[in-house]
C-alpha cells in the first residue's frame, strides 16, 4: 500500500546502499531493488522497505513480502531470504529517514470554491482557505477561517465550524465539527535516534464515517501508516484527544477530555465517561462503558463496565474500595483509642 497520492507525494525510489548511507546503516545482504515506498512489515511488498523495532514482530519479519528490511544484528538470521537487509542499531530512526526521502506531504495550495464546491449550495463563509483537489458536497457549509487541505473530500450536509483545520482526511455525509477542532495532524510519533529522539513520519489518514459529531478542540491524528477511522454515527465531545491508528466503531460516545492513545480498537456503542484514559495497542469490545476518570491498562471485553485507575471490572473496584474504607476506619478508631 502506498501513501495515498492525493496527500504524498511519493519521490523517486532508492537503492538498498543508498538507504543505508541516509540511514547510518550497514548493507548486510546485497540486492538490486529500487526501494519506492515504506511500509510496516505485514503489508510491504517487494519495493519497500519495512523495519524490525520489537521482538515480539520477529514472526512478522520473517513473513514479509518487503525488498529490504532494516533489523538490529542479532535479528538478520530471521530475515526472509529474498529481502535486503540493512542493520541499524536503531531500525524505527532509520526508517523514519527512509520515509522522509521516499514520500512528503503534499503543500497546501490554495484555489477557489468553484473548484471544490459541488454545486452553489454549499456555503463557504469569509476566511475559509481550500486546498487544490478538495471536494465539499452538497449543502455542506463551511465556517469563517477553517483550513480544509489539499485532497481532503468533504461529503453532503455536513456542518463545519469556525477555525477548523482539517487535512489528510476522508469524512462522509451529515458530519458536524464545531469549532477549532484538528483533524488530521500528525500523530506522536518519536523513534529514538542516535543523537536523540526523531520524528516517525505520520503517512496514514483521519477517515470520518456518515453521521458522526466531533466536538469543539477536539483534535484526531492521522494514522501513522494505517488509517484513524471514527465509525458510523459515534459522538465525540469537546477537547477529546484520539490518537494515531486508532479504529472506532459505530455509535460510540465518549464525553469531553477523554484521551484515547494509539493503535486502540473500540468496537461498536462503547461509552466513555469524562477524562478518561486508554493507554496504546489495547481492544475494547463492543458494547462495553469506560466510567469518568478510569484509566484504562488492559483490554477491556464486549458489554463490560469498567472504572478506577487501573481501570477493572467496576463490581471488584466497588468491593475493593469499600474494603479500603473500612480498613481506613479501623485505623482511625485504633489511633483514637
Amino acid at each position: 500500500m502506498t501513501p495515498d497520492a492525493r496527500f504524498f507525494d511519493t519521490l523517486s525510489p532508492l537503492g538498498v546502499d543508498d538507504l543505508a548511507a541516509l540511514t547510518g546503516g550497514e548493507v548486510v545482504r546485497a540486492s538490486d531493488v529500487r526501494i519506492a515506498r515504506v511500509a510496516p512489515l505485514a503489508t510491504a511488498d517487494g519495493q519497500a522497505v519495512a523495519f524490525l523495532g520489537d521482538r515480539k514482530f520477529l514472526q512478522a519479519l520473517g513473513s514479509t513480502a518487503a525488498g529490504c528490511v532494516i533489523v538490529p544484528r542479532e535479528a538478520v538470521e530471521a530475515a526472509p531470504a529474498g529481502a535486503a537487509v540493512i542493520v541499524s542499531r536503531t531500525p524505527q530512526a532509520a526508517w523514519a529517514a527512509a520515509a522522509v526521502a521516499l514520500h512528503r506531504p503534499v503543500s497546501l495550495t490554495a484555489t477557489g470554491a468553484a473548484e471544490v464546491c459541488e454545486d452553489d449550495t454549499v456555503v463557504i463563509e469569509p476566511g475559509v482557505v481550500l486546498g487544490r483537489g478538495a471536494r465539499i458536497g452538497r449543502g455542506s457549509r463551511i465556517g469563517a477561517n477553517t483550513v480544509i487541505g489539499t485532497g481532503v473530500q468533504i461529503g453532503r450536509d455536513c456542518d463545519i465550524g469556525p477555525n477548523v483545520t482539517v487535512r489528510f482526511a476522508l469524512i462522509g455525509d451529515r458530519v458536524k465539527i464545531y469549532a477549532g477542532a484538528r483533524l488530521g495532524e500528525a500523530g506522536f510519533g518519536a523513534a529514538g535516534g542516535a543523537t536523540g529522539p526523531v520524528d516517525v513520519p505520520q503517512l496514514g489518514r483521519v477517515i470520518i464515517q456518515d453521521g458522526v459529531t466531533i466536538g469543539a478542540n477536539t483534535c484526531i491524528d492521522r494514522g501513522a501508516f494505517d488509517d484513524t477511522v471514527i465509525g458510523e454515527n459515534s459522538k465525540i465531545d469537546n477537547l477529546v484527544m484520539i490518537a494515531h491508528n486508532c479504529v472506532i466503531g459505530r455509535n460510540c460516545l465518549i464525553a469531553g477530555q477523554t484521551g484515547i492513545s494509539g493503535s486502540v480498537t473500540i468496537g461498536d456503542g462503547v461509552m466513555f465517561g469524562g477524562q478518561a484514559g486508554v493507554g496504546d495497542h489495547f481492544s475494547i469490545g463492543a458494547g462495553a462503558r469506560v466510567a469518568a476518570g478510569a484509566g484504562v491498562l488492559g483490554d477491556i471485553p464486549s458489554g463490560e463496565t469498567w472504572s478506577g485507575y487501573p481501570a477493572k471490572p467496576i463490581r471488584q473496584f466497588l468491593r475493593e474500595i469499600v474494603w479500603v474504607s473500612k480498613q481506613a476506619g479501623r485505623k482511625r478508631e485504633r489511633t483514637d483509642d
